[in-house]
């Protein structure tokens, strides 16, 4: 399996807007653009909302059959480790292998040194396509990042076997399939770190990859500034384009130099709405004709409550309780998130303020656009957070999703195109 030069992780809480988040790419499609679509979903969401792996397969192939869609599709096993990949082998064609609490944690030294011989050669300088600056290698730095991140690229060694043991060796391109169960893509995540990995870093990190034997197709590196759910990027968005370019320039490098896969491109986690950095990462992908895999889960979520609450009636309703919910179990529900939410308890209006709202204005304030004077941010990322609430209503808010389904669906739609795939790829 080869993953597309440009790929969308479309990521849905419940399951039910496979159809809509199709279409964008459909839309997409009929400009001449082809992305890829990867649902994914955490191991987390599933337990939070109770659903299995098999629900987002299922999502996934039900929306490809209903729009006649014959380009390839992937389901994505998000943020998987070893204590719970197993339930995904089955349903997943692609691992997002999460190794990030293993950074900075002791390797074995022997193994360090190892890596360290091994990599002597690049002592002195390193000149690399891309990056004005000359990176001057010694052999402590060496050895300092693969004290920091060697044992976090060994665990993902692990978990790839894991899986490989599972479905079966992935195919070089080109090379004869006979007997060969099914193949899957495979991503290697780093960025749930504190801070973004230098270029030399990441140079290393690759190495330490392709050592492992594991065929990478993209990999999450940790950015400055923030990247909180649901919200615009917070941070210097020049400071952001800089190292974005330069990881941009490592991959390429790196792919010559250590023989990984010829598409590994970069992943953008909680790349939804990070509108201030869609133009800079649409030049850079032009400037090194390169491509891109970006996640953006939690973005259909809200619209799913925009448009009940744009259905009025029990659709709004619904929309209604789930923030009062989330109001009243705020700690409760941002506590997974802490490191990706920052919200102003102060700023958000009150529950009894909302029950006064319509519809529209409800909408309103959810909806991302900036430009609106009622948006409001602060309410936007604690309903990001609250779709347990909606989840503990069971039926009645599935059913809700299935009654107002049209209008709900032109908001995914829209969304998703609009927002999204139209600044990164097309304008």
């Amino acid at each position: 399996m080869i993953l597309g030069k440009y790929s969308f992780g479309i990521g849905d809480r419940f399951c039910h807007q496979g159809k809509p988040q199709l279409a964008a790419l459909i839309k997409a499609k009929e400009r001449g653009l082809d992305i890829t679509p990867v649902w994914n979903k955490s191991h987390r969401e599933h337990t939070i909302i109770g659903t299995s792996p098999a629900d987002t397969r299922k999502e996934a192939d039900d929306a490809v059959t209903a729009y006649g869609w014959d380009g390839p599709y992937f389901v994505d096993a998000d943020h998987i480790g070893l204590n719970n990949v197993d339930g995904f082998i089955e349903s997943s064609d692609f691992f997002t292998l999460d190794v990030a609490d293993f950074i900075g944690k002791t390797m074995n030294e022997a193994d360090v040194n190892s890596f360290v011989q091994k990599y002597k050669k690049y002592i002195g300088p390193l000149a690399i396509d891309g990056i004005d600056e000359t990176f001057n290698i010694s052999e402590e730095q060496i050895k300092t990042i693969a004290d920091k991140f060697l044992l976090a690229i060994k665990q993902a060694g692990k978990i790839y076997r894991h899986i490989e043991a599972a479905k079966g060796t992935p195919a070089k391109p080109g090379s004869d399939r006979t007997g060969l169960r099914p193949d899957f893509i495979t991503e290697v995540s780093m960025d749930e770190t504190d801070q973004p990995q230098t270029p030399v870093e990441m140079f290393f990190i690759l190495a330490a990859i392709a050592d492992e034997g594991i065929p990478a197709q993209t990999i999450a590196p940790k950015f400055t500034g923030r990247f909180n759910k649901g919200v615009d990027y917070v941070g210097n968005v020049r400071g952001f384009a800089k190292e974005f370019e330069e990881d941009l320039a490592v991959v390429a490098f790196a792919v010559k130099e250590f023989g990984l896969p010829e598409n590994l491109k970069l992943s953008i986690h909680s790349g939804s709405d990070k509108f201030s950095i869609y133009e800079p990462i649409a030049k850079a992908l032009k400037k090194f004709d390169a491509g891109l895999h970006i996640k953006t889960a939690g973005t259909t979520w809200l619209e799913e409550l925009i448009g009940l609450a744009m259905a009025g009636g029990d659709g709004l309703s619904i929309a209604k309780e789930v923030y009062a919910g989330a109001l009243s179990r705020m700690d409760e529900l941002c506590g997974p998130y802490e490191t990706v939410i920052d919200i102003d308890r102060a700023k958000l209006p009150t529950a009894q303020e909302v029950d006064k709202w319509d519809g529209e204005r409800f909408a309103s304030v959810l909806r991302h656009e900036q430009s609106c004077e009622q948006y409001n941010l602060n309410f936007r990322q604690l309903l990001h957070v609250a779709y347990k609430v909606a989840a503990e209503m069971g039926t009645r808010f599935s059913d809700a999703l299935d009654k107002y389904e049209d209008i709900i669906a032109q908001n995914v739609t829209e969304n998703i195109y609009e927002r999204h795939i139209r600044p990164l790829f097309i304008e």
